[in-house]
């Protein structure tokens, strides 16, 4: 069963657009799950006003705060020292809000600054297990951080052992995406992403979503998002979604930190965002 929710004016924008029916099947799934969005409005202003109680009642125990240089803080860490967002008024920012049963997430543009809150439905209640930024380069990248020429990690093997049989699938799909990639393969690489993806790199000018990524393959071009080598990673399973927060090592150029959320569709794991942050020297 899938769900996903958005801000009641990006589903027009984004369907209007949709040249070869990409938003078809996700706005016949379309709701709201109120308590998510609560939970995230009160996070957002925890933040603001620097209430820290407030903060870490809001917060799963693996909650990571990633910050636009790739820093990782932890829940503890952030609780010692909050960092300060890089949108701190999302008054003026695009919002788009999903849930795919127990997980959910909030993405915030602004200019050049992308914010990501990934959500969590616990027993007692929604809690926050990833905020992470990105900023987008100026101009288009020179080159991409990538896997070097043959892609074996992470087209053909990762480094990291499944534990169960819903990660395997999950990796499998992980490995056939980014195979894809590497091959500028868009029909293949349109069967692996939700219609909702969305892409947003330290490494790129600009924000990718399903369609935009597929036309970039067309014309050969990588602009930044390439696959990178898995150095470890960490998969949150919750049945018919997976969070995955991961490390990569590029053949050249700066580490990253990466998340993604996959979703079960018809038995097809799809990947939905992947945000990947520049981790400074």
């Amino acid at each position: 069963m899938r769900h996903f929710v958005r801000y009641g004016i990006f589903v027009t924008l984004l369907c209007s657009q949709a040249c070869f029916g990409l938003c078809d099947g996700a706005a016949a799934a379309e709701r709201e799950d109120p308590g998510m969005l609560q939970a995230d409005r009160a996070f957002v202003q925890a933040v603001a006003k620097a209430d820290l109680p407030g903060l870490g009642k809001l917060m799963d125990t693996d909650f990571l705060w990633i910050e636009s240089d790739g820093k990782a803080l932890t829940k503890t860490q952030v609780l010692q020292t909050l960092p300060k967002p890089g949108i701190a008024d999302q008054s003026a920012a695009q919002l788009k809000n999903y849930t795919y049963d127990d997980v959910g997430d909030v993405q915030a543009d602004l200019g050049g600054v992308h914010t990501l809150r990934v959500w969590v439905r616990r027993p007692i209640g929604w809690r926050a297990i990833v905020y992470q930024e990105v900023l987008s380069l100026d101009a288009p990248p020179s080159f991409a951080p990538g896997a070097g020429k043959d892609c074996q990690n992470p087209c053909k093997s990762v480094s990291y052992e499944p534990k169960n049989e819903v990660e395997k699938q999950v990796v499998s799909a992980y490995e056939r995406l980014e195979t894809a990639a590497m091959a500028h393969d868009s029909a293949r690489f349109s069967t692996l992403v939700a219609d909702e993806f969305v892409a947003a790199s330290s490494n790129s000018n600009k924000v990718y979503d399903k369609r935009g990524r597929m036309e970039d393959f067309d014309h050969a071009k990588m602009a930044g998002v390439a696959p990178t080598p898995l150095a470890s990673a960490r998969m949150f399973d919750f049945k018919e979604a997976v969070i995955m927060t991961s490390f990569h090592r590029p053949d050249h150029g700066k580490p990253l930190r990466v998340t993604r959320v996959w979703v079960n569709r018809d038995g097809n794991w799809l990947e939905t965002l992947s945000y990947q942050t520049s981790v400074a020297p």
